[in-house]
């Protein structure tokens, strides 16, 4: 049978416009200067794993916080990516400093094998469409012993309890996929970090953010 217009790969590049579409729209909408979740817990973990020779990939860099975090700490070189060019927009006024660069929503990233000694990718995974494709294109660029660094949002059995899975993957929301501790380091795991650590953050009963470090 002839699945014409509706074949699954133009189902597939319909989903991926959309999606396209739906961040660049988002980026457009958000008031400049955002006050992000946990800033300053996400930034003291981000600059105590950096080391002076670490060549860095913000994956996901938004407005570009996080980048600048690491220019600040003196790393070695810093580069910053994103899917939205309106989120590459803001980062460029906000840090001109910055090496920014536009990466497909899928499909491999326009880097060449082993060139970063760290990924950072601070509240991403969780909105990730194809997350083994993902990891498997952040772990071919990074350098042997190369770190992935990852923080996305806990999801426990007391904060579901609490709250109830609708408050956290809201039916027209982006976060795809909901991670706990133990999910998320089998995940790295399966792909191959190793070794991984994995930490959940926040006021006891009500840790919130998972903080995490796999390396290849």
């Amino acid at each position: 049978m002839d699945a014409g217009p509706w074949s699954l790969a133009s189902r597939g590049t319909v989903y991926v416009s959309g999606l396209k579409d739906y961040y660049e729209n988002l980026w457009s909408r958000l008031p400049v200067g955002l006050t992000l979740p946990d800033l300053e817990r996400r930034r003291r973990f981000l600059v105590s794993e950096l080391r002076p020779e670490d060549r860095v990939l913000d994956l996901g860099c938004g407005e570009g916080t996080f980048a600048a975090y690491a220019i600040e700490a003196g790393t070695a070189a810093v580069l910053a990516a994103d899917v939205a060019e309106a989120a590459l927009v803001r980062a460029a006024s906000a840090h001109p400093q910055l090496d920014l660069r536009l990466v497909p929503f899928c499909g491999p990233l326009p880097f060449e094998d082993c060139s970063f000694d760290l990924v950072w990718a601070s509240e991403v995974i969780e909105h990730v469409a194809d997350t083994a494709a993902w990891l498997s294109e952040v772990r071919r660029v990074l350098a042997p012993r190369g770190r992935l660094l990852l923080t996305t949002p806990s999801h426990g059995r007391l904060r579901l309890l609490a709250g109830g899975i609708e408050r956290y993957s809201e039916p027209l929301g982006d976060h795809l996929h909901l991670y706990t501790a133990r999910s998320l380091r089998g995940l790295l795991s399966e792909f191959g970090f190793d070794p991984v650590m994995v930490i959940a953050a926040g006021p006891p009963l009500a840790r919130r953010l998972l903080l995490a470090r796999g390396t290849r």
